[in-house]
């Protein structure tokens, strides 16, 4: 028994040590020297041509030009509405 207790104590302390020695420990000393920091030149890099547009023969976008005329002809209706509530306001201006 005396024997096994000693056997357990000696495997632990065996354990112990070699947890222990496994641990690293790193030691770094740093000096630091300030030293002005200057960005690389710009590089500049000439562009290609133009991507050119790929119009396809004849295609009319009708939808899209019927979406734009009717947005154009909502905002002119529009400003002239608001145009003629504004002359009206200013005409049947009481100065209230």
């Amino acid at each position: 028994m005396n024997k096994k207790i000693i056997g357990a104590v000696f495997g632990l302390a065996v354990l112990a040590a070699s947890s222990a020695a496994s641990a690293h420990v790193d030691v770094a000393v740093g000096v630091g020297i300030p030293v002005g920091v200057v960005a690389p030149p710009p590089v500049y890099v000439e562009r290609g041509p133009a991507p050119v547009p790929v119009v396809y023969g004849g295609y009319d976008d009708w939808r899209a030009r019927e979406w734009r005329e009717r947005r154009e002809w909502r905002e002119r209706e529009w400003r002239r509405e608001h145009w003629r509530e504004h002359e009206w306001r200013e005409r049947h201006w009481n100065g209230y």
